[in-house]
């Protein structure tokens, strides 16, 4: 799921039928997660799963919307913690990456002792947005931080997706740095766009981050990946969104 990035919602609070909704999927659960494998290059084995959140009701247009109507209503702290606690019951074993809402960061929930994240016995890496609000940017370094003490990681989500801050990847030091669809479309061996890529996949790792590139559709766009020195891999060409966390090893056809 693509979090919504900015903040430009109107203050208006929900609708009836979308508040009556927001009550329903917080009261019973009812919020639909898949879940996509994320590959690992050197061996084609899964490495984890990031959650896709799908919305559960016809109130809402997908999940963007979900989260935005929950920001307005005051819920998003609820949603989020709802949305953790149904990925973690659903992946017990795996190595979890999950979105976090960047007006997640000013509710109380993620850092409370008893958050599903911290009873998951596999690593859980929380997605920052590239091009979150920087009105939420203290805020999200401070809880990170919090976190990162308790074990949790930090990945960056969509980077290169508009612009492009590598102060950003500076001051959050991710450990994981997931580089935006766009940056792999249409890449061809040799190419300036290659040149380029290669250049932001070294930067990361010089900052100590290893790299995912997202949107893998083609056998063309994995070579081009692996050769550009990502570490991961992940799209539909190796594993389409399910509601069970499973996934094979994989590698590229000769």
């Amino acid at each position: 799921m693509k979090l919504p990035l900015l903040p430009a919602v109107s203050a208006r609070k929900p609708g009836k039928r979308q508040m009556e909704a927001l009550d329903t999927v917080l009261a019973e659960g009812t919020l639909d997660l898949v879940f996509q494998p994320i590959f690992e290059v050197a061996t084609g084995e899964v490495f984890g799963y990031e959650v896709l959140t799908r919305s559960p009701s016809s109130a809402f247009k997908g999940p963007e919307a979900l989260f935005s109507a929950a920001t307005r209503a005051g819920m998003v702290g609820e949603l989020g913690r709802l949305q953790r606690s149904l990925a973690i019951n659903g992946a017990l074993g795996n190595p979890l990456f999950i979105n976090v809402h960047p007006a997640e960061f000013d509710s109380p929930f993620l850092v409370q002792p008893d958050d599903p994240i911290f009873r998951h016995g596999e690593d859980v890496f929380l997605e920052v947005t590239e091009s979150a609000p920087l009105s939420h940017f203290e805020q999200c370094i401070s809880v990170l931080g919090e976190l990162r003490k308790k074990g949790i990681q930090v990945a960056i989500d969509d980077f290169g997706a508009g612009f492009s801050n590598v102060k950003y990847i500076a001051d959050l030091a991710p450990d994981i740095v997931k580089l935006d669809r766009e940056l792999m479309s249409q890449v061809h061996h040799g190419s300036r766009q290659f040149r380029l890529l290669t250049s932001i996949v070294r930067l990361c790792k010089d900052m100590g981050a290893r790299v995912v590139a997202e949107g893998i559709e083609t056998t063309e766009e994995y070579v081009i990946a692996e050769h550009a020195g990502v570490d991961f891999c992940q799209g539909y060409l190796l594993g389409r969104p399910s509601k069970v966390a499973t996934g094979e090893s994989w590698q590229p056809s000769s």
